[in-house]
């Protein structure tokens, strides 16, 4: 029997991405505390987190691969989280404004049967327009990203606010990096041509 795919999250992002790869999979929620650990750096933050997360479901499908993906973003060496509000997503874009900031995600790979682990962590850099208030408030009052990473949404109208994009794969961005992932299927014999 074929082993079953996991994407080890809940996020509709992340399942649109791979829905992508037109490939049959489920979605199931780990339960992972998201604390950063003492003097954690942004990589090491997310490349633990994405392990944990498909690690959190090994027990729960023993015949499958399961897909952990975690994400910050990073400006001035500060690790920003979903602003949860507008107050909080303002003061991040203004923050951003006409800078570079990186996107740092995580991602793993667990076969459940082998116990093989494949993770790495995907760089993405954005350089943000110069924001003025006006823009930033017009922005947030339009597209409301509370819950992600950055307060804006790359795949919609955030783009207005870029000057320009930088990294291997534009989807790592909105929370799944599917080139490397294809590469981490393929060395477990999951072909996605």
């Amino acid at each position: 029997m074929p082993q079953q795919l996991v994407l080890a999250s809940t996020s509709p992002y992340r399942k649109q991405l791979l829905e992508k790869l037109r490939v049959p999979f489920i979605t199931d929620k780990p339960f992972v505390d998201e604390t950063p650990l003492p003097n954690e750096t942004a990589i090491q933050l997310v490349e633990r987190l994405a392990i944990a997360k498909a690690q959190a479901l090994v027990n729960k499908y023993p015949n499958a691969l399961l897909i952990g993906s975690d994400q910050v973003c990073v400006n001035n060496n500060m690790i920003l989280g979903k602003p949860g509000n507008f107050e909080t997503a303002f003061t991040q874009l203004k923050a951003a404004s006409n800078k570079s900031i990186t996107f740092y995600t995580g991602l793993a790979l667990i076969n459940s049967v082998t116990g093989n682990v494949q993770s790495l962590v995907e760089p993405f850099t954005v350089k943000f327009r110069q924001l003025n208030d006006s823009m930033i408030k017009n922005y947030l009052n339009k597209e409301q990203p509370y819950q992600c990473a950055g307060s804006f949404k790359s795949e919609g109208y955030g783009i207005a606010l870029f000057d320009s994009l930088a990294g291997k794969d534009p989807n790592s961005l909105v929370g799944l990096p599917l080139i490397s992932l294809i590469a981490l299927l393929e060395a477990e014999d999951f072909f996605v041509l």
